[in-house]
């Protein structure tokens, strides 16, 4: 689904890295920080942020990866899902 919400960080384009975070979720902005720091590209939607029929869409979205619909949730060229802040999964997912 395509939203006006996304925001997409500059860096390396080292893989196609989709997080959905809430704007309130310490977790997620650790996973934000960390991104940084590793210097690759992503884009992010803050959830919490969306109109209710945008957030209808994305929460199924991120049902198909997560059921739990636990925050964050990392989308990495659309194959792989991390949830949760993982430095070290998400080091060896990107090669990193």
């Amino acid at each position: 689904m395509e939203t006006t919400n996304k925001v997409h960080v500059k860096g390396e384009n080292r893989d196609e890295i989709l997080l959905y975070t809430l704007s309130t979720c310490g977790w997620c902005k650790k996973t934000k920080t960390f991104l940084n720091k590793l210097g690759v590209e992503y884009t992010y939607i803050n959830v919490d942020q969306l109109d209710k029929s945008e957030k209808n869409e994305i929460v199924k979205e991120v049902k198909k990866w997560n059921p739990q619909i636990n925050y964050p949730t990392m989308i990495i060229n659309n194959k792989t899902c991390i949830v949760g802040f993982k430095e070290k999964e998400i080091k060896e997912v990107l090669h990193l």
